[in-house]
């Protein structure tokens, strides 16, 4: 069994786009800029957007943060994403989602300007990746083939089983994997609707787990030598943290690793990929390299 180090992954990205902005600046050219819009104070957007400002200056970005309180109107906040539309300075932006229960989240995601979406989450974005065109990949699913990549799985010709179906990791993963550019694999969505589904992970080489439902992945569904991705992270109870929880997967770890040829952690697999790809994602747009 190989662990899948997204950590250490990461860090060699953030160093070889850090390496890359240096380049680009020395010879005269424009330093990427990542603006990012946070609404409120939920604890997990705290800590992901924290986090997104550290990776820019760890990639030599620069960065800007618009906060708002969650009586933001929606009037107010699509008016905040025309300006950075407009902002000729600002190469992409995101939305930290979620926004308040009185703001509608596709809305904005909608007027943001796709050339800017490097979160990949716009329509226009959505559906050049569905026919394999250059654009935004969203974050996570980028950097699951990334992953992939880098630790040479074998993914063509592959059975690969998704547990899950949402629009962030579920729907693009299985675009990306079926795509002949990507993953050339054999894809099956599962989901709470679905029959036989241990049948189904039973028989997949790469199974990526992405429902959020803790230690649901065990080790009964799981073949021998195959790959297995957990993009889950629920915050579980424990007494034992000094902040009262862990970071739990969807797989359940010890039970399942000593079967499988490659495996990720929780945490440190797939959730540091995710902010180095908006990196990656980044770097793109400020080059104008999908669109100019």
């Amino acid at each position: 069994m190989q662990l899948i180090d997204g950590k250490a992954t990461a860090a060699q990205i953030k160093a070889e786009i850090a390496e890359e902005v240096k380049q680009i600046v020395e010879s005269g050219g424009k330093r990427p800029h990542l603006a990012a819009i946070l609404v409120g104070h939920d604890g997990g957007s705290e800590t992901y957007v924290r986090n997104k400002v550290l990776a820019c200056e760890a990639c030599g970005f620069k960065s800007t943060l618009l906060r708002f309180e969650d009586t933001i109107s929606e009037e107010e906040l699509l008016a905040e994403v025309d300006k950075l539309n407009k902002d000729e300075d600002v190469d992409g932006f995101i939305v930290q989602l979620p926004l308040p229960r009185h703001i509608s989240e596709q809305k904005v995601i909608e007027a943001i300007d796709f050339r800017k979406d490097v979160d990949g989450f716009h329509p226009i974005n959505v559906g050049r990746m569905a026919i394999g065109l250059p654009c935004y990949i969203s974050a996570t699913p980028k950097g699951i083939l990334e992953l992939l990549r880098r630790y040479h799985v074998e993914t063509s010709g592959k059975k690969c089983v998704i547990l899950g179906r949402s629009n962030i990791v579920g729907k693009p993963m299985a675009q990306l994997m079926m795509q002949k550019q990507y993953g050339d694999a054999t894809v099956t969505v599962c989901h709470s609707r679905s029959r036989d589904l241990k049948k189904e992970c039973r028989e997949a080489d790469i199974i990526i787990a992405a429902i959020g439902q803790p230690d649901f992945v065990t080790a009964d569904m799981v073949k021998e030598g195959a790959t297995v991705i957990d993009v889950g992270t629920t915050r579980v109870p424990d007494a034992t943290k000094k902040n009262g929880f862990r970071l739990n997967g969807d797989v359940k770890f010890d039970e399942v690793a000593p079967k499988c040829a490659y495996i990720t952690p929780v945490p440190g697999g797939v959730g540091p990929m995710t902010i180095c790809m908006l990196m990656k994602n980044t770097l793109s747009a400020g080059k104008k390299e999908f669109y100019r």
